[in-house]
């Protein structure tokens, strides 16, 4: 198999930038929207339901203005999502794309941004740490995640698939993974759904101390594991199919298999955990992004970088918003 194209990214985070390195430092009630009830993290029945869009200013708004740029947590490595194209250099993607919208927005420039690279299980950690005002790195909603940050209302939808070399006997998230080295990154929704079901394959888990040969099969960064598949040390990845479908596209030796996700989950913009003025704005933007029909902005990114690998996408998810 080919040697993937992108260069892994480090356990810490890497400072990126629109030109260089950088420091750390409306309606709402148009078709399709939804209304739910979440009062809480811990009283989460609806983890998608987020605030109702505003443009109000508020201090987490305010941070950004005064310094001039947005801090964004993304990835570097995920074909079609976020990844650094090798011709020019620049960041590109479709969630590239969403993280310039926000910064247009609140600071009217959509270069206005200092991208930072995190790596799958860092990604939490930096909004905590305040590394980064918000995290757009295909990064899934779930109640146990609302215990630690703030999401922005749903803007794609996916699900975890299994991505195996195309001669490979394994048919999808079945008993033909039995016995076989699977590969997930550490802190992601794939990790979990092996924790509750992994039909007798082989993962490992990072801090039980055992198996230390085992080491490779969970990993700090997801793309890892297409470069553990490629050099044969796993079997298999387990991972979003949106994720997978750029895999597959680096590399055409790896295919998905069994014919639909397993889980049915939606991204997210995350911020940390009550930063209610930025979800606010952020579900704003995310409205006019949506608004256009076949020629609106989310439209226009999902053809130009996503519906190759995943055809049939005619509107992005409907959003739903608290009702308290």
């Amino acid at each position: 198999m080919a040697v993937a194209c992108a260069v892994t990214a480090s356990l810490t985070l890497l400072p990126l930038s629109h030109g260089g390195v950088g420091a750390f430092g409306g309606d709402i009630s148009g078709p399709g929207t939804a209304r739910a009830v979440q009062a809480r993290a811990g009283d989460c029945t609806d983890p998608e339901a987020s605030l109702l869009p505003s443009s109000a200013d508020g201090p987490s708004i305010a941070k950004i203005r005064a310094r001039g740029k947005l801090i964004a947590g993304v990835d570097q490595n995920s074909f079609r999502w976020g990844y650094r194209n090798p011709e020019n250099r620049e960041l590109e993607g479709f969630d590239i794309d969403l993280v310039r919208a926000i910064a247009k927005d609140i600071l009217g420039d959509p270069d206005a941004v200092i991208f930072r690279a995190i790596p799958t299980n860092q990604r939490i950690a930096a909004l905590e740490n305040d590394k980064v005002d918000v995290v757009v790195r295909t990064m899934t909603i779930n109640c146990a995640r609302l215990e630690q940050v703030s999401f922005s209302t749903a803007y794609f939808q996916t699900g975890q698939q299994v991505l195996a070399p195309k001669e490979s006997l394994i048919t999808g998230f079945d008993k033909s993974l039995a016995g076989k080295r699977i590969c997930t990154a550490e802190g992601s929704t794939a990790y979990e759904a092996l924790q509750k079901q992994s039909f007798g394959s082989v993962f490992k888990d990072p801090h039980d101390g055992t198996d230390a040969d085992e080491d490779q099969l969970t990993v700090p960064n997801q793309l890892d594991c297409l470069v553990r598949l490629q050099l044969g040390e796993v079997d298999a990845v387990v991972t979003d199919n949106a994720l997978a479908a750029g895999q597959a596209a680096q590399d055409p030796a790896v295919e998905l298999k069994g014919d639909k996700p397993f889980t049915t989950e939606y991204y997210g913009v995350a911020t940390k955990r009550g930063a209610n003025d930025l979800v606010a704005r952020v579900n704003q933007v995310l409205v006019d992004y949506r608004r256009g029909g076949a020629n609106s902005p989310w439209m226009t990114s999902y053809r130009k970088w996503l519906k190759a690998g995943l055809p049939g996408i005619s509107a992005p998810p409907a959003p739903k918003y608290r009702s308290n």
